[in-house]
């Protein structure tokens, strides 16, 4: 099985005690299958162990990209929580691992065009 860093990269960060993160895929074919199978939903399921009051998706279609605002998962942000991770610096690398049903055909048409 694959993870979602084999078809795209993130960036994460805080905004008071909620965290963003931005999921860029590597082609426009990683990014069609980010836009049908990385939904609010299936994110909010990935992180529940955090306990994020909301999660709303917004694509950015000219970047490849989708971008994650987690409400409430910092736990009251930089400078009042006592998380190991209070800016949510670690939530893109973490949202990288989660594994992805891409068949082997897929998963080379998404990577054709770039070199990790």
């Amino acid at each position: 099985m694959s993870r979602l860093i084999d078809i795209a990269y993130a960036r994460s960060g805080d905004k008071g005690s909620s965290a963003n993160i931005g999921v860029i895929a590597y082609t426009e074919e990683g990014f069609q299958y980010l836009l049908k199978n990385l939904d609010e939903k299936c994110v909010a399921e990935y992180f529940r162990s955090l306990g994020p009051k909301q999660v709303t998706r917004f694509e950015l279609p000219k970047l490849w990209s989708v971008n994650f605002v987690l409400e409430g998962i910092l736990a009251g942000g930089g400078s009042t929580s006592l998380r190991l991770d209070n800016q949510g610096k670690a939530l893109g690398q973490a949202i990288l691992q989660m594994p992805v049903e891409i068949t082997t055909k897929q998963l080379e048409v998404m990577k054709r065009g770039w070199q990790r």
